[in-house]
């Protein structure tokens, strides 16, 4: 088997998990604080916009290589066992039947990014008048 061979079915199975952690959180069963966790790394994998830009060399792929496989990883160990098996069968089936889409889950991570966004805008503005008036 060669390395990118490899390298496409961990990232298969990367994507199995973070689908099994989506559904972890929908399950009463699962601790609160698991929940938050979970629900800020999977909108965070799922987010078009990185920590660390990829165009930057070798740091940019950091978040991707390293970072997002451990949080999944961290978030794995707070999921009840009896509810991560439960989810990641049901991940199984549903990723056989087609991609996952929540155009809800996205329309909430773009709604959030452009908040920050308008938020940053507004913080250059008001920093650029105080610096035109001094």
């Amino acid at each position: 088997m060669t390395w990118l061979t490899t390298l496409h079915q961990r990232a298969r199975q990367l994507k199995a998990e973070t689908w099994a952690l989506v559904l972890a959180v929908r399950d009463p069963r699962t601790p609160w604080y698991a929940k938050l966790l979970v629900a800020g790394i999977v909108a965070y994998a799922c987010s078009p916009i990185d920590l660390i830009p990829d165009f930057i060399p070798v740091l940019g792929y950091l978040d991707d290589l390293v970072l997002l496989p451990l949080g999944i990883t961290w978030a794995l160990q707070l999921v009840p066992p009896a509810v991560l098996v439960e989810c990641r069968a049901r991940a199984q089936e549903t990723i056989q039947d087609g991609k996952p889409v929540s155009w809800v889950a996205g329309a909430i991570i773009v709604v959030i990014w452009l908040g920050c966004a308008v938020l940053g805008l507004v913080w250059l503005y008001k920093t650029g008048k105080k610096m035109v008036s001094s």
